[in-house]
């Protein structure tokens, strides 16, 4: 089952740490699913293309999987597509979900697979596309990203899903906020949307309708320039998910 519109859910979160195993999924993950509207076992699409497809990563989300009760798969792109039909494959989904790394090395390999054109057919079909961090980014214009080396830089060839910018981690490393607020007020960044940890942003088409979290206290923001050249933070009002 697919989502009645097409949907995005960016986040910088979405795992936990059980008493059992390696990982858990959080309620981000989890209202990913949710906003699919399946009504059977879901399916849910790992993408690690941004940390070169590790394997104890992609065991770590399927045993997560198993315990949420999720059929998980892996696209993975390093050495080689591990499918032959990576459209269909990802059309065949209720979930993509994109985890993080090197935002600018994932958009240059997604690139050389096609997968650009791809996941906008992909989301325009109403598979719900989420992820955390660089797959957060990549779905909007750009945003802010440590791929280039320690110092925060913008990047801007994102797939432009979504016609805004994106920062993300921005409670939990100091230099995000200041440089969101910096590349905005240069004008390198347009309207900016961000995420504490653990929160995420849910767009319907290319509207943000909601602004959701998994850890309490956490928040998200709109950051614009005035007409008077200010830099304007808005807060979101942002609801908890169940726990």
């Amino acid at each position: 089952m697919t989502s009645d519109a097409p949907t995005i859910l960016a986040t910088s979160g979405g795992y936990a740490r059980p008493d059992r195993g390696d990982l858990a999924f959080a309620g981000l993950v989890h209202h990913a699913v949710e906003l699919s509207g399946t009504t059977t076992r879901p399916r849910i699409c790992l993408l690690g293309t941004a940390s070169g497809d590790p394997r104890p990563f992609n065991a770590a989300f399927s045993e997560a999987g198993a315990r949420a009760g999720f059929d998980t798969t892996h696209l993975n792109l390093f050495p080689m597509p591990n499918v032959e039909d990576i459209e269909g494959h990802l059309l065949d989904q209720d979930v993509v979900w994109v985890n993080g790394g090197s935002v600018a090395n994932l958009l240059a390999v997604w690139r050389v697979h096609g997968l650009d054109a791809i996941f906008r057919r992909v989301w325009q079909a109403g598979v719900v596309l989420a992820g955390v961090s660089a797959g957060s980014i990549c779905w909007y214009r750009g945003g802010t990203t440590d791929s280039f080396g320690p110092e925060l830089r913008a990047v801007d060839d994102g797939l432009a899903l979504l016609p805004f910018d994106n920062g993300v981690h921005y409670d939990s490393e100091a230099r995000r906020r200041p440089t969101v607020h910096r590349l905005v007020a240069d004008g390198v960044l347009g309207e900016t949307h961000c995420t504490d940890d653990g929160v995420g942003l849910v767009y319907r088409g290319t509207e943000l309708v909601e602004a959701v979290t998994e850890v309490d206290g956490k928040g998200a923001y709109v950051v614009t320039k005035g007409d008077d050249g200010q830099v304007v933070e808005t807060p979101l009002d942002t609801r908890r998910l169940p726990r």
